[in-house]
């Protein structure tokens, strides 16, 4: 998976001392396009395998009221996979934090509903696409998502087993199938908290728990799946790049019915990104993830965001 990358559009703040502003700025946000992440799969943005979206949580949200009493909050930003870019995260960061000292209403719901407003416009524009942004009170966040419960964890299936990697940058021929095909297709469901991978230009480590819906005659070796979340350990990419390789090599490998990759990352620098990617539009209503895409639900977190 490893290829030669070109930074010099999200280096513009990622990786470089920054100066934050604290009066709102929308200059500072940046976007990256697609398809330079997407040619080595041979994926195309005209010819999607998948539907989608990228979550964003921003949990340092916060500015003054007209009488500089400072309000805080956290929001929930939803975008189209469709779309022709993606905003570098530490852009984003700078960009919300340049609301901190700025006046936008009289009320705490003023100020929530301007964010809101002046965030949706700045990120569509800039990402030429329709960005959902919805700003919760801090008091509003939700609890463990509990129906992500009932994903079998690899680590614990596999706790017993004397197994050996190392293998750590992708490879897509560590997954093996059983070898006994199903009359009719099953329904599998994983999860993994071994998802590892590192910040495109600073190297600096981002974790996150995966979540694989897969519905095929043809069953993947749990085994050969733990090995091959682990291989992107070493791997140096986007979040939302990591999610479509795992979902791309699942599609390729087991011409799946039905399939939902969900990457939700734990946060750093005050935001989690969480990717997902399905094959059916009526994947992105199942109860599980109900709650992450859509943007008027406080988003329900794993345990370890």
């Amino acid at each position: 998976m490893t290829t030669k990358l070109d930074n010099s559009n999200i280096s513009v703040h990622l990786g470089q001392t920054s100066q934050y502003k604290s009066t709102y700025d929308e200059t500072l946000l940046v976007r990256e396009p697609r398809i330079n992440n997407r040619k080595h799969l041979d994926i195309s943005d005209d010819d999607l395998p998948f539907v989608g979206c990228d979550v964003w949580n921003a949990y340092e949200i916060s500015a003054l009221t007209d009488q500089g009493v400072p309000i805080t909050g956290y929001a929930k930003v939803v975008y189209p996979c469709s779309n022709p870019y993606i905003v570098e995260s530490k852009s984003i960061k700078l960009y919300f934090n340049s609301f901190n000292m700025t006046k936008l209403g009289n009320t705490v719901n003023d100020v929530l509903t301007t964010i809101e407003f002046m965030s949706s416009r700045d990120l569509s524009n800039l990402l030429e696409t329709d960005v959902q942004v919805k700003v919760f009170p801090a008091e509003e966040m939700q609890q463990v998502n509990k129906k992500l419960n009932q994903y079998t964890t690899l680590e614990t299936v596999l706790s017993n087993r004397n197994i050996t990697c190392d293998v750590y940058n992708e490879d897509a021929s560590l997954l093996e199938a059983l070898p006994d095909i199903q009359e009719d297709p099953t329904t599998q469901r994983y999860h993994s908290s071994l998802l590892k991978s590192n910040c495109r230009v600073t190297s600096q480590p981002d974790w996150g728990d995966v979540y694989i819906y897969m519905r095929s005659r043809v069953m993947v070796a749990s085994e050969s799946l733990m090995k091959y979340i682990i291989s992107f350990r070493d791997e140096c990419h986007f979040h939302e790049e990591i999610c479509e390789t795992i979902y791309k090599r699942l599609h390729d490998a087991f011409s799946p019915e039905s399939l939902a990759v969900a990457c939700l990352y734990v946060r750093r620098g005050g935001i989690d990104i969480n990717p997902f990617r399905a094959n059916h539009q009526s994947l992105l209503q199942l109860s599980e993830f109900k709650s992450l895409v859509d943007v008027e639900t406080p988003f329900v977190k794993t345990s370890r965001q």
